[in-house]
Parts: C-alpha cells; sequence; structure tokens
C-alpha cells in the first residue's frame, strides 16, 4: 500500500524490504535525485497510538545503519538522501489513511 502510495506520486521504487542481515528499510524510492529510506508502519486503529509513534530511536539507528549499507552499494554522485516515513491505519470498515512525513529524522 505504501509503496503504490509513492509510485502514485511520481516515486520510483528500488527496493522493498532491503536487508542487511536482521536489519530492514522496508522502502528505498527515488524521485529525482533524491532517495528516500521509507520506514512503514501500519495499525488498525489508535488503541497502540500512532503508527509513526513505533519508529524509535532504536529502530531508527538500525534503518540508518542498512541506508549506509545501501549508499556503499549502490549510491550515485549527486544523489541525496533521506529519512522517511510512512503511517497507514486500516479502521475497520473505513477507508486506509496514509501519512507520508518526508525528512522524518536526521542522522544522530
Amino acid at each position: 500500500m505504501a509503496a503504490a502510495f509513492l509510485a502514485g506520486r511520481g516515486w520510483e521504487i528500488l527496493h522493498r524490504n532491503y536487508r542487511i542481515g536482521h536489519r530492514e528499510i522496508d522502502l528505498v524510492a527515488r524521485s529525482g535525485e533524491v532517495v528516500a529510506f521509507v520506514e512503514v508502519k501500519t495499525r488498525g486503529g489508535l488503541g497502540y497510538g500512532h503508527p509513526l509513534y513505533a519508529i524509535t530511536r532504536a529502530k531508527r539507528r538500525e534503518i540508518q545503519q542498512v541506508a549506509q549499507a545501501w549508499i556503499d552499494n549502490h549510491g550515485a554522485p549527486g544523489d541525496t538522501y533521506r529519512f522517511d516515513a510512512i503511517g497507514i491505519l486500516l479502521p475497520v470498515g473505513g477507508e486506509p489513511v496514509i501519512e507520508h512525513v518526508e525528512d522524518a529524522w536526521r542522522l544522530g
């Protein structure tokens, strides 16, 4: 669903579930010279909080490590890299709500 959302907005999906060992990036997507490493979280409701709240500091650190490996193997001169997040709410009987947060966090 997140990949289709991005593709519908002109992004090219380069990789789904890009793995290095046990660590993973859900999506690697490109729009022009911007490559986004995208973490996707889905919830059936808000009982456990908004899906984006589940992207912890430890998870961000993991994604950053995998992103560096991706850049080392696939990066190109002139590319700009960032970390995005997509939260998807799937309410019972309702339409999915997709929230895309561009540049959701920085290295650090």
